[in-house]
Protein backbone atom coordinates (compact mmCIF):
# COMPACT_ATOMS: atom_id res chain seq x y z
CA UNK A 1 0.00 0.00 0.00
CA UNK A 2 1.17 3.57 -1.03
CA UNK A 3 2.43 5.40 2.14
CA UNK A 4 0.31 8.47 1.71
CA UNK A 5 -2.51 6.06 1.52
CA UNK A 6 -1.74 4.75 4.70
CA UNK A 7 -0.77 7.80 6.25
CA UNK A 8 -4.73 9.06 5.36
CA UNK A 9 -6.31 6.31 6.44
CA UNK A 10 -5.03 6.58 9.62
CA UNK A 11 -5.30 10.22 9.96
CA UNK A 12 -8.97 9.43 9.49
CA UNK A 13 -9.12 6.67 12.11
CA UNK A 14 -7.48 8.82 14.70
CA UNK A 15 -10.18 12.06 14.18
CA UNK A 16 -12.51 9.54 13.93
CA UNK A 17 -11.94 8.42 17.76
CA UNK A 18 -11.14 11.71 18.50
CA UNK A 19 -15.07 12.41 17.80
CA UNK A 20 -16.17 9.11 19.08
CA UNK A 21 -14.40 10.42 22.65
CA UNK A 22 -15.57 13.93 22.77
CA UNK A 23 -19.21 12.79 21.82
CA UNK A 24 -18.91 10.42 24.53
CA UNK A 25 -17.66 12.40 27.04
CA UNK A 26 -20.86 15.19 26.02
CA UNK A 27 -23.59 12.87 25.88
CA UNK A 28 -23.06 9.50 27.91
CA UNK A 29 -21.12 10.42 30.92
CA UNK A 30 -22.95 14.34 30.86
CA UNK A 31 -25.50 13.90 34.14
CA UNK A 32 -29.02 14.31 33.34
CA UNK A 33 -30.35 17.58 34.87
CA UNK A 34 -34.06 16.67 35.88
CA UNK A 35 -36.41 19.24 35.06
CA UNK A 36 -37.08 21.37 38.07
CA UNK A 37 -40.83 22.31 37.11
CA UNK A 38 -43.46 21.52 34.22
CA UNK A 39 -44.81 24.90 34.43
CA UNK A 40 -43.19 27.78 36.31
CA UNK A 41 -45.78 29.07 38.72
CA UNK A 42 -46.83 32.03 37.12
CA UNK A 43 -48.06 29.65 34.65
CA UNK A 44 -50.27 27.66 36.22
CA UNK A 45 -53.34 29.48 36.54
CA UNK A 46 -53.48 30.03 32.93
CA UNK A 47 -56.02 28.25 31.19
CA UNK A 48 -58.60 29.33 28.36
CA UNK A 49 -60.94 31.65 30.21
CA UNK A 50 -58.14 33.47 31.53
CA UNK A 51 -56.17 34.04 28.89
CA UNK A 52 -59.52 35.39 26.38
CA UNK A 53 -60.50 37.47 29.35
CA UNK A 54 -57.60 39.13 28.81
CA UNK A 55 -58.63 39.84 25.21
CA UNK A 56 -62.06 40.83 26.40
CA UNK A 57 -61.10 43.20 28.78
CA UNK A 58 -59.44 45.07 26.26
CA UNK A 59 -61.84 44.62 23.82
CA UNK A 60 -64.57 46.05 26.39
CA UNK A 61 -62.12 48.87 26.84
CA UNK A 62 -63.88 52.28 25.86
CA UNK A 63 -61.17 54.32 25.05
CA UNK A 64 -59.57 51.80 21.90
CA UNK A 65 -57.09 49.91 23.59
CA UNK A 66 -58.02 47.10 21.35
CA UNK A 67 -57.42 49.05 18.50
CA UNK A 68 -53.92 50.27 19.34
CA UNK A 69 -52.96 46.61 20.74
CA UNK A 70 -53.43 44.68 17.68
CA UNK A 71 -53.53 47.69 15.12
CA UNK A 72 -56.57 46.69 13.70
CA UNK A 73 -60.17 46.30 14.46
CA UNK A 74 -62.27 43.61 16.14
CA UNK A 75 -64.35 42.73 12.93
CA UNK A 76 -60.94 42.53 11.36
CA UNK A 77 -59.25 40.64 14.02
CA UNK A 78 -62.17 38.28 13.99
CA UNK A 79 -62.29 37.65 10.30
CA UNK A 80 -58.45 37.16 10.48
CA UNK A 81 -59.19 34.54 13.51
CA UNK A 82 -61.52 32.63 11.24
CA UNK A 83 -59.43 32.28 8.30
CA UNK A 84 -56.02 31.44 10.51
CA UNK A 85 -57.77 28.99 13.07
CA UNK A 86 -57.87 25.84 10.78
CA UNK A 87 -53.92 26.13 10.44
CA UNK A 88 -53.20 26.89 13.73
CA UNK A 89 -54.97 25.70 16.02
CA UNK A 90 -53.97 22.71 18.30
CA UNK A 91 -54.96 19.65 20.36
CA UNK A 92 -55.13 19.34 24.12
CA UNK A 93 -53.21 17.41 26.02
CA UNK A 94 -53.98 15.14 29.23
CA UNK A 95 -51.12 17.57 31.06
CA UNK A 96 -52.28 21.03 29.51
CA UNK A 97 -55.05 22.91 27.67
CA UNK A 98 -53.89 23.86 24.08
CA UNK A 99 -53.21 27.78 24.09
CA UNK A 100 -56.53 29.19 21.68
CA UNK A 101 -56.40 30.43 18.15
CA UNK A 102 -57.06 33.64 19.77
CA UNK A 103 -54.44 34.07 21.82
CA UNK A 104 -51.53 32.67 18.98
CA UNK A 105 -53.37 35.31 16.70
CA UNK A 106 -52.73 37.87 19.46
CA UNK A 107 -49.61 37.42 20.61
CA UNK A 108 -48.54 37.65 16.90
CA UNK A 109 -50.26 40.72 16.43
CA UNK A 110 -48.96 41.96 19.43
CA UNK A 111 -45.05 40.44 19.04
CA UNK A 112 -45.51 42.74 15.54
CA UNK A 113 -47.26 46.15 16.54
CA UNK A 114 -45.14 46.39 19.78
CA UNK A 115 -41.44 45.01 18.39
CA UNK A 116 -40.96 43.50 22.29
CA UNK A 117 -39.28 40.73 22.25
CA UNK A 118 -40.62 37.04 23.27
CA UNK A 119 -39.50 37.25 26.86
CA UNK A 120 -41.16 40.62 27.23
CA UNK A 121 -44.52 39.31 25.90
CA UNK A 122 -43.87 35.97 28.28
CA UNK A 123 -45.14 38.16 31.31
CA UNK A 124 -48.13 39.50 29.11
CA UNK A 125 -49.42 36.55 28.08
CA UNK A 126 -48.00 33.67 30.76
CA UNK A 127 -46.92 31.75 27.60
CA UNK A 128 -42.81 31.21 27.85
CA UNK A 129 -40.46 32.65 25.52
CA UNK A 130 -39.73 29.50 23.72
CA UNK A 131 -43.31 28.69 23.25
CA UNK A 132 -43.74 32.06 21.54
CA UNK A 133 -40.50 31.38 19.12
CA UNK A 134 -42.48 28.73 17.87
CA UNK A 135 -46.15 30.40 17.64
CA UNK A 136 -45.18 33.71 16.01
CA UNK A 137 -43.62 31.98 12.51
CA UNK A 138 -46.39 29.43 12.58
CA UNK A 139 -48.73 32.04 12.78
CA UNK A 140 -47.36 34.39 10.38
CA UNK A 141 -46.77 31.42 7.50
CA UNK A 142 -50.71 31.25 8.12
CA UNK A 143 -51.54 34.66 7.56
CA UNK A 144 -49.13 34.86 4.59
CA UNK A 145 -51.16 32.26 2.94
CA UNK A 146 -54.60 33.89 4.03
CA UNK A 147 -53.32 37.20 2.72
CA UNK A 148 -51.29 36.24 -0.34
CA UNK A 149 -53.74 37.95 -2.90
CA UNK A 150 -53.36 41.68 -1.07
CA UNK A 151 -49.96 42.19 -3.52
CA UNK A 152 -50.71 41.43 -6.96
CA UNK A 153 -49.53 43.06 -9.93
CA UNK A 154 -51.55 44.12 -12.26
CA UNK A 155 -52.46 41.55 -15.43
CA UNK A 156 -53.48 43.97 -18.27
CA UNK A 157 -53.33 47.60 -19.36
CA UNK A 158 -56.11 48.59 -17.87
CA UNK A 159 -55.49 48.05 -14.65
CA UNK A 160 -52.05 49.61 -15.38
CA UNK A 161 -53.92 52.52 -16.45
CA UNK A 162 -55.40 52.30 -13.14
CA UNK A 163 -52.92 52.93 -10.93
CA UNK A 164 -51.48 55.36 -13.66
CA UNK A 165 -54.69 57.60 -12.96
CA UNK A 166 -53.21 58.11 -9.05
CA UNK A 167 -50.27 59.96 -10.10
CA UNK A 168 -51.45 63.02 -11.81
CA UNK A 169 -48.25 65.37 -11.42
CA UNK A 170 -46.34 62.83 -13.40
CA UNK A 171 -47.63 60.79 -16.47
CA UNK A 172 -46.90 57.71 -17.85
CA UNK A 173 -46.05 56.20 -13.96
CA UNK A 174 -47.38 53.59 -13.01
CA UNK A 175 -45.49 53.47 -9.70
CA UNK A 176 -42.80 53.88 -7.25
CA UNK A 177 -40.12 51.49 -6.54
CA UNK A 178 -37.80 51.47 -3.53
CA UNK A 179 -35.72 48.72 -1.86
CA UNK A 180 -34.61 48.96 2.12
CA UNK A 181 -32.25 46.99 4.10
CA UNK A 182 -33.82 45.12 7.03
CA UNK A 183 -31.02 44.96 9.73
CA UNK A 184 -30.74 41.40 11.61
CA UNK A 185 -28.17 39.81 13.83
CA UNK A 186 -25.33 37.93 12.15
CA UNK A 187 -26.58 34.84 11.22
CA UNK A 188 -24.29 31.71 12.41
CA UNK A 189 -21.70 30.75 10.29
CA UNK A 190 -22.62 33.10 7.35
CA UNK A 191 -19.63 34.63 6.99
CA UNK A 192 -19.96 37.79 4.92
CA UNK A 193 -22.89 36.99 3.19
CA UNK A 194 -25.20 38.99 4.54
CA UNK A 195 -22.70 42.00 5.47
CA UNK A 196 -24.19 45.17 4.05
CA UNK A 197 -22.30 48.63 2.65
CA UNK A 198 -23.38 49.76 6.15
CA UNK A 199 -21.87 47.71 8.35
CA UNK A 200 -24.75 45.86 9.65
CA UNK A 201 -26.49 42.21 8.50
CA UNK A 202 -29.36 42.59 6.51
CA UNK A 203 -31.69 41.43 4.29
CA UNK A 204 -33.61 43.20 1.37
CA UNK A 205 -37.03 44.37 0.74
CA UNK A 206 -37.85 45.38 -2.59
CA UNK A 207 -41.29 47.29 -2.70
CA UNK A 208 -43.66 48.24 -5.79
CA UNK A 209 -45.91 50.64 -5.15
CA UNK A 210 -49.10 52.42 -6.15
CA UNK A 211 -50.75 56.15 -5.88
CA UNK A 212 -52.43 54.88 -2.30
CA UNK A 213 -49.31 53.87 -0.65
CA UNK A 214 -50.10 50.15 -0.76
CA UNK A 215 -47.56 47.36 -2.59
CA UNK A 216 -48.23 45.70 -5.71
CA UNK A 217 -44.84 44.12 -5.58
CA UNK A 218 -42.67 42.50 -2.52
CA UNK A 219 -39.80 40.60 -2.85
CA UNK A 220 -37.87 39.89 0.81
CA UNK A 221 -34.72 37.78 1.28
CA UNK A 222 -31.56 39.09 -0.78
CA UNK A 223 -28.56 38.95 1.22
CA UNK A 224 -27.49 42.37 2.06
CA UNK A 225 -23.95 41.96 0.25
CA UNK A 226 -25.91 41.79 -2.62
CA UNK A 227 -25.15 45.02 -4.78
CA UNK A 228 -28.25 47.33 -4.93
CA UNK A 229 -28.28 46.95 -8.73
CA UNK A 230 -27.81 43.11 -8.36
CA UNK A 231 -30.83 42.98 -6.01
CA UNK A 232 -33.40 44.69 -8.53
CA UNK A 233 -31.93 42.81 -11.49
CA UNK A 234 -32.44 39.39 -10.02
CA UNK A 235 -36.03 40.32 -9.05
CA UNK A 236 -38.70 38.96 -10.45
CA UNK A 237 -39.85 42.14 -11.51
CA UNK A 238 -37.25 42.94 -13.67
CA UNK A 239 -37.09 39.54 -14.60
CA UNK A 240 -40.86 40.14 -16.20
CA UNK A 241 -39.52 43.09 -17.77
CA UNK A 242 -36.85 42.07 -19.47
CA UNK A 243 -39.53 39.34 -20.80
CA UNK A 244 -42.05 41.99 -21.78
CA UNK A 245 -44.51 39.75 -20.18
CA UNK A 246 -46.43 42.51 -17.94
CA UNK A 247 -48.81 43.81 -20.02
CA UNK A 248 -47.68 47.26 -20.09
CA UNK A 249 -50.26 49.61 -22.01
CA UNK A 250 -48.61 50.51 -25.26
CA UNK A 251 -45.99 53.40 -25.14
CA UNK A 252 -47.51 57.01 -26.07
CA UNK A 253 -46.42 60.72 -26.69
CA UNK A 254 -46.85 62.57 -23.97
CA UNK A 255 -49.19 65.66 -24.54
CA UNK A 256 -47.88 67.77 -27.08
CA UNK A 257 -44.92 65.59 -27.88
CA UNK A 258 -43.74 63.38 -30.68
CA UNK A 259 -41.85 60.73 -29.30
CA UNK A 260 -43.49 57.72 -27.84
CA UNK A 261 -42.88 57.01 -24.46
CA UNK A 262 -42.81 54.04 -22.44
CA UNK A 263 -45.03 53.41 -18.75
CA UNK A 264 -42.28 53.84 -16.27
CA UNK A 265 -41.50 53.45 -12.53
CA UNK A 266 -39.83 56.07 -10.21
CA UNK A 267 -36.79 55.15 -8.32
CA UNK A 268 -34.25 56.81 -6.73
CA UNK A 269 -30.08 57.04 -7.37
CA UNK A 270 -29.92 53.13 -6.26
CA UNK A 271 -31.43 52.31 -9.33
CA UNK A 272 -30.17 52.10 -12.89
CA UNK A 273 -32.11 54.54 -15.45
CA UNK A 274 -33.69 52.36 -17.69
CA UNK A 275 -36.69 52.60 -20.69
CA UNK A 276 -38.82 51.36 -17.58
CA UNK A 277 -37.25 53.30 -14.47
CA UNK A 278 -36.81 56.66 -14.01
CA UNK A 279 -34.35 58.35 -11.66
CA UNK A 280 -33.14 61.76 -11.06
CA UNK A 281 -30.73 63.63 -12.59
CA UNK A 282 -27.74 63.57 -10.27
CA UNK A 283 -25.86 66.51 -8.58
CA UNK A 284 -27.66 69.98 -7.65
CA UNK A 285 -29.01 72.11 -10.13
CA UNK A 286 -30.34 75.55 -9.78
CA UNK A 287 -33.75 76.49 -9.42
CA UNK A 288 -36.57 76.27 -12.26
CA UNK A 289 -33.82 74.83 -14.71
CA UNK A 290 -35.43 71.65 -16.72
CA UNK A 291 -32.92 69.29 -14.82
CA UNK A 292 -34.06 71.00 -11.25
CA UNK A 293 -38.12 70.96 -12.53
CA UNK A 294 -38.03 67.37 -13.46
CA UNK A 295 -36.14 65.91 -9.91
CA UNK A 296 -38.60 67.93 -8.16
CA UNK A 297 -41.79 66.15 -10.07
CA UNK A 298 -40.24 63.03 -9.85
CA UNK A 299 -39.61 63.49 -5.95
CA UNK A 300 -42.62 64.55 -5.13
CA UNK A 301 -44.57 61.19 -7.07
CA UNK A 302 -42.48 58.92 -5.53
CA UNK A 303 -42.65 60.24 -1.96
CA UNK A 304 -45.55 57.31 -1.92
CA UNK A 305 -43.23 54.96 -1.55
CA UNK A 306 -41.20 56.53 1.22
CA UNK A 307 -44.39 56.92 3.20
CA UNK A 308 -45.26 53.85 2.47
CA UNK A 309 -42.56 52.04 4.26
CA UNK A 310 -42.88 55.15 6.77
CA UNK A 311 -46.11 54.05 7.73
CA UNK A 312 -44.86 50.33 7.62
CA UNK A 313 -42.07 50.76 9.97
CA UNK A 314 -43.77 53.22 12.54
CA UNK A 315 -46.82 50.94 12.92
CA UNK A 316 -45.29 47.66 12.93
CA UNK A 317 -42.53 48.60 15.65
CA UNK A 318 -40.31 45.26 15.22
CA UNK A 319 -38.85 47.14 12.66
CA UNK A 320 -37.93 49.74 15.10
CA UNK A 321 -34.60 48.14 15.94
CA UNK A 322 -32.57 44.78 14.45
CA UNK A 323 -34.79 41.83 14.57
CA UNK A 324 -33.11 39.19 16.46
CA UNK A 325 -34.11 36.53 14.41
CA UNK A 326 -32.32 34.32 11.44
CA UNK A 327 -32.70 35.37 8.28
CA UNK A 328 -35.63 33.04 7.21
CA UNK A 329 -38.02 33.67 9.59
CA UNK A 330 -36.97 37.30 9.66
CA UNK A 331 -38.21 37.06 5.66
CA UNK A 332 -41.63 35.42 6.54
CA UNK A 333 -42.33 37.99 9.47
CA UNK A 334 -41.65 41.55 7.24
CA UNK A 335 -44.01 39.49 4.74
CA UNK A 336 -46.59 39.05 6.89
CA UNK A 337 -45.97 42.97 7.72
CA UNK A 338 -46.49 44.00 3.94
CA UNK A 339 -49.47 41.76 3.45
CA UNK A 340 -51.55 43.41 6.62
CA UNK A 341 -50.24 46.88 5.30
CA UNK A 342 -52.08 46.50 2.69
CA UNK A 343 -54.96 44.49 4.10
CA UNK A 344 -55.35 47.34 7.10
CA UNK A 345 -54.78 50.34 4.30
CA UNK A 346 -58.04 48.96 2.04
CA UNK A 347 -60.05 47.80 5.14
CA UNK A 348 -62.91 50.24 5.90
CA UNK A 349 -62.93 49.75 9.80
CA UNK A 350 -59.42 49.42 10.49
CA UNK A 351 -57.56 52.21 7.96
CA UNK A 352 -58.26 54.90 10.19
CA UNK A 353 -56.57 52.88 13.04
CA UNK A 354 -53.94 51.85 10.91
CA UNK A 355 -52.90 55.07 9.37
CA UNK A 356 -54.80 58.26 10.87
CA UNK A 357 -55.09 61.68 9.21
CA UNK A 358 -51.27 63.13 8.80
CA UNK A 359 -49.57 60.15 8.71
CA UNK A 360 -48.62 61.06 5.21
CA UNK A 361 -46.29 63.76 3.47
CA UNK A 362 -48.26 66.87 2.20
CA UNK A 363 -47.18 68.59 -1.02
CA UNK A 364 -48.71 71.75 -2.45
CA UNK A 365 -49.35 72.51 -6.35
CA UNK A 366 -45.52 73.67 -6.29
CA UNK A 367 -43.82 69.83 -5.43
CA UNK A 368 -42.81 71.67 -2.47
CA UNK A 369 -43.20 69.94 0.91
CA UNK A 370 -46.10 71.29 3.23
CA UNK A 371 -46.61 69.06 6.43
CA UNK A 372 -44.64 65.95 6.76
CA UNK A 373 -45.87 63.01 7.95
CA UNK A 374 -46.38 61.83 11.19
CA UNK A 375 -44.52 58.92 10.55
CA UNK A 376 -41.36 60.90 10.36
CA UNK A 377 -41.61 61.65 14.06
CA UNK A 378 -41.49 58.31 15.16
CA UNK A 379 -38.33 56.94 12.87
CA UNK A 380 -35.41 56.77 14.82
CA UNK A 381 -31.54 56.32 13.52
CA UNK A 382 -31.55 52.57 15.50
CA UNK A 383 -34.94 51.56 12.67
CA UNK A 384 -34.15 48.16 11.25
CA UNK A 385 -35.70 49.22 7.55
CA UNK A 386 -32.60 51.38 6.29
CA UNK A 387 -32.44 52.94 2.68
CA UNK A 388 -30.15 51.06 0.08
CA UNK A 389 -26.89 52.30 -1.52
CA UNK A 390 -26.89 55.04 -4.42
CA UNK A 391 -24.28 53.80 -6.94
CA UNK A 392 -23.30 56.05 -9.90
CA UNK A 393 -23.93 54.10 -13.47
CA UNK A 394 -23.60 54.73 -17.13
CA UNK A 395 -27.39 54.61 -18.85
CA UNK A 396 -28.68 53.38 -21.60
CA UNK A 397 -28.72 55.91 -24.42
CA UNK A 398 -32.56 55.18 -25.12
CA UNK A 399 -33.54 55.46 -21.33
CA UNK A 400 -31.55 59.35 -21.54
CA UNK A 401 -33.42 60.40 -24.26
CA UNK A 402 -36.69 59.23 -22.60
CA UNK A 403 -35.82 61.01 -19.44
CA UNK A 404 -35.40 64.06 -21.47
CA UNK A 405 -38.65 63.38 -23.12
CA UNK A 406 -40.12 63.73 -19.53
CA UNK A 407 -37.91 66.59 -18.34
CA UNK A 408 -39.15 68.70 -21.67
CA UNK A 409 -42.60 68.34 -21.18
CA UNK A 410 -42.46 69.38 -17.78
CA UNK A 411 -40.19 72.31 -18.35
CA UNK A 412 -42.82 73.08 -21.04
CA UNK A 413 -45.62 72.50 -18.63
CA UNK A 414 -43.94 74.15 -15.29
CA UNK A 415 -47.77 75.35 -14.17
CA UNK A 416 -49.32 71.78 -13.83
Amino acid sequence: MDVEVAAAICLCAVSYYNFLNIYYKKTILKPWRKRRWWMITMHRSRNRSTMENQLAELVAEPSGQFNNFTRMSLSDFEYLLQKVSPMISKTNTLKREAIPAKIRLAITLRFLASGDNFESLHYLFKVSGSIISRIVPEVCIALNQVLKDQIRIPEDPQSWLQIEKGFRKFPRCIGAIDGKHIVIQSPMLSGSEYYNYKKSFSIVLLALVDSNYNFIFAEIGSQGRISDGGVFRSSQLWQRICSNNLNFPMPRPLPGGRREVPYVFLGDGAFALTAHVMKPYPGSHNEWTPKRIFNKKLSSSRVVVENAFGILASRFRIFRKPILLNPEKTTIIAMTCVLLHNFLRKSRTSSAIYAPSGTVDVYDSNNELVTPGLWRNEIEDTCAIRPLQQIPRRPAQDACQIREEFTTYFFNNQRQ
